[in-house]
């Protein structure tokens, strides 16, 4: 009986995928590799970014195309699982190459012992990569998990609900779903249960999911902190701040550090910190300050030991009032930012981070970083997507008592939900291919607006909505 012709066309399709599929994964691999070599610049001309910023450009590129911004709790698509997996391999195979010499003694044939140098992998990578693993290989198994579940997704732009049903969504607000960092979304899903929601043991298994991809989040959290930390200051950065700290805070927030008393709490409660993007500002003024105030103290210092060799007179003793006074102010910096980021923490890098990222040029601390920040932003999408589905589940439990419940209608952040969005990377060679598309950054000095103690409660404020990120507050 001869073949439907169509059916026979998929069995040589697949036969011959089966039969060309080692040849395909190694074009693939080699195209991959010239792009790193060649630094993004495919005109060859030498003009792309470092291989530190190339390889975290692949990893962030890479998770932007695979997890995307993760709008359902749903297992993988098999392809993109082994695409995943298999250009991971590829790129931190480079790590097995960064090794550093550590003395080991070795013993001879006849008795007597040696030392010698051998490599390992060097202790940073040696450390942070397996764990970064397993956290990855963790948040997979997490999602993939989800089958056979209790609930569903439907599309808000498509689907109208009856108003009679349990839990209804409003079809007046359901025309559009931006997130925070991302506008007129209407056409992503909004999860559904059955009228009487979720059963016991589907709603501890959430729970359960949720605790442990918070643990997640703060591992990767702290691993990208570490790694942040660790990094040098580019010079671009300090070459673009202002000449004090006082031109970096505005004359109201340098009044209130510089003041007898000093309260990190009641100056954020005096600041207009209602929208992400001005308390991300604020945040980079703050810790620009903190810097232009430590090279004054290190200046100061550098020049008092200078003047000590020469003499003791006055101009020794001013050196000392400034520097102690730079001390202080950029303590108290310090300290506010603390307090501010404790009271934010969903907030995305500062610009000393992106000017990290983008000038490193350490590639293990880059595979790290990149590593680590992807993974921290998958945990946050799959603990604001649990977020989600408990609270229409609440909604629908209770709806008899509080009646219709919009899902757009939940407490925090202005009713939108929580997203992390995992982007394509802003270092990417784009505009043309020889030259980068992120040019020198420069420090920004529009006006701060501040408000009244007595103001609303701020949609990025820690109590505002279930954040995973604090450690003390989540459930």
């Amino acid at each position: 009986m001869p073949l439907c012709p169509v059916f026979a066309h998929s069995f040589l399709d697949r036969a011959l995928l089966l039969r060309f599929s080692p040849l395909i994964k190694i074009e693939m691999m080699k195209e991959r590799f010239a792009k790193l070599l060649l630094g993004e610049d495919m005109s060859g001309g030498g003009k792309g970014v470092c291989t530190a910023l190339a390889i975290s450009n692949a990893i962030t590129n890479l998770s932007a195309t695979v997890f995307g911004e993760l709008w359902r709790l749903e297992p993988m698509a098999p392809q993109k699982k082994a695409m995943w997996c298999r250009e991971m391999e590829w790129i931190l195979c480079v790590s097995d190459s960064i090794v550093e010499f550590v003395p080991s003694k070795q013993q001879l044939p006849g008795g007597g012992i040696y030392e010698v140098m051998e490599t390992r992998p060097r202790s940073d990578l040696y450390m942070n990569l397996p764990a970064l693993k397993k956290l990855d290989a963790m948040l997979i198994s997490i999602l993939e998990g989800f089958q056979d579940t209790e609930f569903w997704y439907e599309d808000p732009g498509i689907v109208v609900a009856d108003p009679n049903e349990c839990g209804a969504f409003s079809s007046s607000v359901s025309s559009g779903r931006p997130s925070i960092r991302q506008e007129d979304k209407w056409w992503l899903p909004c999860p559904k249960v059955h009228p009487k929601g979720l059963s016991e043991d589907a709603r501890n298994r959430l729970q359960q999911c949720r605790d442990c991809t918070n643990q997640i989040l703060k591992a990767a959290l702290a691993i990208n902190s570490n790694v942040l930390s660790e990094m040098e200051i580019p010079s671009a950065y300090l070459d673009s701040l202002p000449k004090n700290g006082k031109a970096c805070l505005g004359d109201m927030i340098y009044r209130h550090i510089a003041a007898d008393q000093f309260l990190p709490e009641s100056l954020l409660d005096c600041l207009d910190l209602q929208s992400e993007h001005h308390t991300l500002e604020i945040a980079n003024r703050i810790e620009a300050a903190v810097h232009v105030w430590s090279l004054k103290d290190r200046k100061k210092h550098r020049n008092r030991q200078k003047l000590k060799r020469k003499s003791w007179g006055g101009k020794v003793k001013g050196l000392v009032a400034d520097a102690e006074k730079n001390q202080f102010l950029a303590k108290r910096a310090e300290l506010l930012l603390h307090s501010l980021r404790l009271h934010f923490p969903g907030l995305p890098q500062t610009t000393l981070d992106m000017n990290k990222i983008q000038y490193n040029k350490d590639v293990g601390q880059s595979i790290l970083e990149s590593y680590s920040r992807v993974m921290e932003s998958l945990a946050f999408n799959v603990i604001a997507r649990i977020d989600d589905l408990l609270y229409v589940d609440d909604a629908t439990k209770n709806c008899n008592a509080l009646g219709s419940v919009s899902f757009f209608n939940r407490g925090g952040l202005g009713g939108l939900p929580v997203q992390m969005q995992i982007s394509p990377s802003p270092f990417s060679v784009q505009c043309t291919p020889c030259t980068s598309s992120f040019a020198t950054p420069s420090f920004c000095l529009s006006p701060l607006v501040s408000g009244s103690p007595g103001r609303a409660v701020s949609p990025l404020h820690k109590n505002s909505y279930r954040d995973p990120r604090t450690v003390s507050k989540t459930k």
